[in-house]
């Protein structure tokens, strides 16, 4: 099916779709994503549309498989094929957030017991300490149910979108979260330092002993993310 209706934002570098694949790929790696997790970035050329995997499980995207969509999630060209459920999380938190250029959905799986108690998920290291200002959590219930817990409509993603507000990360409750940042490299890192504060807390709780979080004046998000994206797009990719 194509959508002649909505024209393409225009042509993309092959090293940007390279680095979105590369994305996809590096956070099924590290256990971020599973079989049905995505990740998106907002088109270089045209901020009114987004790049997003066809529905295909994190660790098999290729090139091929990267689809053009307008903020209403509606595909450019679909050419018959299989698109997320959820990729109106994508298209709503892009809408709502000028300064957001790549997203990740996942269920990042030490996350999950986050969004379902009343702990709250906060940076207790410093490579973490994008979160020293709280996650916010999102309850589905509170704009309707369609398919259980996902975000199947434009409505649930703009009040996804809304919790989410200003901050890094949402949490979505008995489901997993978001991860917005300002390019590919940086939602990446956010989306797996995460879920490994995720585990450092959830240890640091074990201990029964008050705990020390890393507060919003210490927090520094990072500079320089090309070593660490070099060696996690190397593991990830087989080179």
């Amino acid at each position: 099916m194509s959508n002649a209706s909505i024209p393409s934002g225009g042509p993309v570098d092959p090293a940007v779709i390279d680095d979105l694949v590369a994305a996809s790929r590096i956070l099924a790696h590290h256990g971020v994503l599973d079989a049905w997790g995505h990740v998106s970035i907002r088109h270089p050329k045209n901020p009114e549309r987004y790049l997003l995997s066809r529905a295909r499980a994190p660790a098999l995207v290729e090139a091929g498989d990267i689809m053009e969509f307008d903020l209403n999630s509606d595909p450019v060209d679909q050419q018959g094929r299989r698109m997320f459920l959820e990729r109106y999380i994508h298209g709503e938190a892009f809408r709502a957030r000028p300064d957001v250029n790549a997203v990740v959905h996942s269920h990042s799986p030490t996350v999950i017991p986050f969004t379902v108690t009343d702990e709250p998920l906060k940076a207790i290291s410093h490579i973490a300490s994008f979160l020293a200002g709280g996650c916010p959590c999102f309850e589905i219930r509170d704009v309707g149910l369609t398919q259980g817990l996902l975000v199947t409509n434009n409505k649930q993603g703009a009040a996804l979108a809304k919790v989410l507000g200003d901050k890094p990360v949402a949490l979505m409750r008995g489901h997993g979260n978001l991860v917005v940042a300002s390019d590919i490299q940086r939602v990446v890192h956010r989306a797996l330092y995460t879920e490994v504060n995720a585990q450092q807390l959830a240890t640091a709780l074990s201990f029964r002993r008050p705990i020390k979080y890393v507060t919003e004046d210490e927090a520094q998000d990072p500079k320089r993310l090309g070593d660490s994206w070099d060696v996690w797009k190397a593991e990830a990719m087989g080179k």
